[in-house]
């Protein structure tokens, strides 16, 4: 029997998905590994894979099961019967080679090496084609009717045979990447909705009086909403989008680090999909979409200039309709002059395109210098929903700005001494000592402010930027991470190690990200007079 992930899944909704899943777990061999219901999400796409058969030394093949009587007739796709008849707006075989190229460029992102090769097929389990099938954009071999269930085993078997290419393909390459890759990703698309939720659930009144800005405001083309660490910006930016998505307007969600620009792709992604913006990710990859060619993560010169000047140039030559009525920006604080102009030139209408940023002044730890296009003066938030009562006081010491903690009490804030050569060796004693207290360790993270920890560098180098942070989000491990990647990202447990602060004058900001990012246990690992100087400097300023 093939290993099966998830072990039980839900069929509820798709008979026929149970029909194939059945046959295919009595028939392939134990080498195998079954996927049902293979999610992923990128800023390009959202598919669902219905049955993803992954077979070592064969390849991988993705199934689009059809249940219903399916057919073609003058062209045009159809499940039912001759009475009623439902179009499909993708023939099966379409649908099954969408998920194909979707898995091919996600694993390719992600992986050194992609299992190969990727073939596409579909099963309709309740149909038998006529022995004279003849479609030209849908051939026999690939698909599976009635009849060939009970030999499904054999035909993916030759499907994957007969696609196998020897220059191409090798027989060789592992599984298990793969496999960490999916289930990593199976992980974050069942955490994120219950971030969301959290927040969605919550009855206090700062959720009220969010929601009720959002409607003062829905009469404003433009505004910045503006609030300290923890007042649900990123929330409101999630609701604001969707909103303008359902006044029937293309939108574009966008932010500037990559873990918040996951996080918004994940969340986007348990809204229907006549919900969802047009595009929702990362401002430069924007660029990207559009044909820009890719530069070197080490070259400041391209990400700050270069690029955005060219997501500019693109976006004033394309046609209007493919530009967007409305752009809703997250963590807008990180973006610079250049990037702001560059972000009127996606709108259709640069002058009263709707256009929402939501920032932190006191989280703009970048040497950029910009403000958004936006005549009103920032409506503030100042209640603070995410932190403890505990870690919202040490936060108090290092703001500009008066906050009203909502959150209740919980543990007291650690303060471990040590010079900065020790912070690194002192912080995963922290992270021990949590777990030995019984802390899940998918439930912590250790960030740093200076040079990145070993383990965040090993993970990044061996897997890149696009799976360390889907590790993030599956909540495996320890995450380590560094204080500016994990702006508007949060872990119940976080250890701050203060490793050095490169720019001293942006340090009280520094400190001030990084604690913000605990919900409940907070661990500062440093020297504690330089922590003292920096929160000192922070009251006279």
């Amino acid at each position: 029997m093939p290993h099966c992930i998830l072990d039980e899944p839900d069929f509820a909704s798709s008979p026929a998905e149970r029909v194939v899943w059945e046959k295919l777990t009595a028939q392939l061999p134990d080498d195998v590994v079954l996927l049902h219901g293979q999610r992923l999400t990128d800023d390009r796409s959202d598919v669902e894979i219905d049955v993803l058969v992954l077979w070592p030394g064969r390849g991988a093949l993705v199934l689009e099961v059809k249940g219903g009587v399916v057919g073609i007739d003058d062209g045009r796709w159809y499940t039912g019967s001759a009475h009623a008849r439902h179009p499909l707006r993708r023939s099966p075989l379409e649908q099954a080679m969408i998920g194909k190229n979707t898995l091919y460029k996600y694993l390719r992102d992600r992986l050194s090496v992609v299992f190969t090769p990727v073939v596409h097929a579909a099963v309709l389990p309740y149909t038998f084609l006529p022995d004279d099938w003849d479609v030209p954009d849908a051939p026999r071999d690939r698909l599976f009717d009635g009849r060939d269930l009970d030999v499904l085993g054999e035909r993916i078997a030759a499907l994957l045979t007969e696609a196998f290419d020897p220059d191409l393909d090798s027989p060789f390459i592992p599984i298990d990447p793969t496999i960490r890759t999916l289930r990593r990703t199976h992980a974050a698309m069942e955490n994120v909705p219950l971030f969301a939720r959290q927040i969605e659930d919550t009855a206090d009144s700062l959720a009220i009086e969010q929601e009720r800005l959002l409607r003062v405001l829905r009469h404003h083309p433009r505004a910045q909403i503006s609030g300290g660490a923890g007042t649900g910006k990123t929330h409101l930016a999630l609701m604001k989008a969707r909103s303008l998505v359902l006044e029937g307007k293309k939108v574009a969600l966008m932010c500037y680090s990559r873990g918040l620009g996951r996080y918004l792709q994940l969340a986007v992604a348990q809204w229907p999909h006549e919900e969802r913006p047009a595009y929702t990710g990362l401002f430069h990859d924007l660029a990207f979409t559009w044909g820009a060619e890719e530069g070197a993560d080490d070259d400041s010169d391209f990400w700050e200039v270069r690029l955005p000047t060219e997501l500019k140039r693109r976006a004033d030559d394309r046609p209007r309709r493919e530009l967007f009525d409305a752009i809703v920006i997250d963590e807008g604080q990180d973006f610079s002059s250049l990037w702001w102009e560059a972000v009127q030139s996606c709108l259709r209408n640069q002058v009263e395109g709707t256009l929402y940023a939501f920032t932190d002044e006191q989280q703009r730890l970048f040497p950029r210098e910009g403000d958004a296009p936006i005549s009103l003066s920032p409506f503030q938030l100042d209640e603070n929903l995410r932190n403890s009562v505990q870690i919202a006081e040490v936060l108090s010491h290092l703001s500009t700005e008066a906050s009203i903690v909502r959150n209740d009490h919980a543990f007291d804030v650690e303060w471990v001494e040590c010079g900065e050569s020790d912070s690194v060796d002192a912080a995963d004693d922290a992270v021990e000592r949590l777990m030995d207290e019984g802390w899940v360790p998918g439930d912590i993270a250790l960030l740093t402010t200076g040079r990145r920890h070993p383990e965040h560098k090993n993970s990044v180098d061996a897997h890149g930027h696009a799976d360390y942070w889907e590790q993030f989000f599956a909540q495996e491990d320890v995450f380590y991470g560094h204080v500016l990647g994990f702006k508007g990202l949060e872990r119940p447990a976080v250890v701050l190690c203060v490793n050095g602060i490169r720019d001293q004058d942006r340090a009280p900001k520094m400190l001030y990200t990084g604690i913000s990012r605990a919900t409940t246990k907070l661990v500062v690992v440093g020297d504690m007079e330089e922590i003292a100087a920096i929160r000192d400097a922070t009251v006279k300023s």
